[in-house]
């Protein structure tokens, strides 16, 4: 089983009064993920940088780590 570790970044934003994800963005590691989500805390409602472990064979991954957040964020491993 060969694991690799992936950092995203997931923006927040308000759709008819509900909290909802904007588009996923990843980063190349966790100092990157979290000065990404800083520079976009500012244009959205929430925004927080994951890391998680992915499984390169299954494709499964692990809960989401949340390295840096910043606003409302929903729980995304739901």
């Amino acid at each position: 089983m060969s694991k690799s570790e992936k950092f995203i970044i997931l923006p927040f934003k308000k759709v008819r009064g509900n909290l909802a994800p904007g588009e996923m963005r990843a980063a190349s590691n966790a100092a990157s993920a979290e000065k990404i989500a800083r520079a976009m805390a500012d244009r959205f409602v929430g925004v927080a940088a994951y890391s998680v472990q992915v499984d390169m064979e299954s494709g499964d991954m692990s809960e989401p780590r949340v390295l840096w957040q910043s606003g409302e964020i929903s729980d995304i491993a739901a």
